[in-house]
This record gives structure tokens, C-alpha cells and sequence, in this order.
């Protein structure tokens, strides 16, 4: 951050003195963010509007990655399906609502919306099982049958979506349109 800050100030013409009179911060507050103080909130807006450039441009990309963080929380959460009927639905929800982030919270409510749909055609598939195993006389415990896709694709899903918000920042499985 240190450099970003830095090289938009230089690339401005600007001091470090008429950054601060710009910007309606202290002198002192734009020599720590340059040498390397994080910038939050009311600075980082401040700064951004004084270099005429966007609060995400003045961030690392490891700042960038820890709004994220969350997300990736959520997503894992949907494991919990796993365990507890409608956990893969229930935790990432909790999880979303409390997030004040935005990007976070759409994130989530994507992970969400592919939660309910997987969960939604699981019981379905588990409610008809038994009907068609006794319709077709089939001996076998059909019910195993969905029961075992459903982990493999809530793992799958999971592991997929968790690689790409590592290596992205988003979903590589989201519906195309939210319905939350």
C-alpha cells in the first residue's frame, strides 16, 4: 500500500503536504500511510477522492484477499449439511445476514441459492425413493442412491467454489440469478 499511495501522490505532482490539504488529513497521517500504515474506512475514502481514483486501487491485493475471507467461511459452512438436516442451508445463512460487507454477503447469498436448490432436489429424490423402489420391486435400498450423490456433489461444489474464491475471488457454481 505503502507504494500505491505513493506512486499515485508522485504521479500527481502532489507533496506530501498538499495530499494532506487535499484530502483534509493530517501531514503526519499520509507520512504513516506511506510507510506503511493500513488504510481504513474515512482515510482510505479521503485518500481515494484526493487521488481521484478508486478505495479498492489504493489496497494490496492481500487486503483485497481478506474481504473475501468471509466468503470462503461461508462456503465452507455449507458442509455442515452434511451433519445437520438443512446445515448447508441454515449456518452459510446465519453466517451472510451478520455480514456487513457487501461483496461477502452476495457471495453468500449465491452460495445460498445453490444450497436450497441441491437440498430442495435431495429430499425430493429421497421422498420418491421409497415409492419407486417398491413400484419396480427393487431390493436394493434405493434411498442410498441420492443420499450418496448428494455428498458428492455438496463436496464437489464446495472444494470447486472454494479453489475459485482462492484463485479468483468468486463462484466458479452460482445461479445465474439470485432468488434471495
Amino acid at each position: 500500500m505503502q507504494s500505491k499511495v505513493k506512486n499515485l501522490r508522485e504521479a500527481k505532482n502532489l507533496t506530501q503536504t498538499e495530499l494532506a490539504e487535499k484530502s483534509g488529513l493530517s501531514l503526519r497521517t499520509i507520512q504513516r500511510i506511506e510507510s506503511g500504515q493500513n488504510l481504513k474506512g474515512f482515510t482510505l475514502k479521503a485518500i481515494a477522492k484526493a487521488l481521484e481514483t478508486e478505495p479498492e486501487n489504493l489496497l494490496s491485493k492481500q487486503e483485497n484477499s481478506i474481504q473475501i475471507d468471509r466468503a470462503k467461511l461461508i462456503n465452507l459452512s455449507a458442509l455442515s449439511g452434511l451433519i445437520i438436516p438443512f446445515g448447508g442451508i441454515i449456518f452459510p445463512a446465519i453466517l451472510t445476514y451478520k455480514t456487513k460487507d457487501s461483496t461477502n454477503r452476495e457471495l453468500g447469498k449465491s452460495i445460498i441459492c445453490v444450497q436450497i436448490i441441491l437440498a430442495f432436489f435431495v429430499s425430493v429424490s429421497l421422498i420418491l425413493s421409497p415409492f419407486i423402489q417398491h413400484w419396480f420391486s427393487i431390493k436394493f435400498p434405493l434411498f442410498l442412491v441420492p443420499l450418496i450423490a448428494f455428498i458428492i456433489i455438496k463436496l464437489w461444489i464446495v472444494i470447486k467454489n472454494g479453489i475459485s474464491l482462492n484463485q479468483n475471488n468468486t463462484l466458479s457454481i452460482k445461479l445465474k440469478n439470485n432468488f434471495l
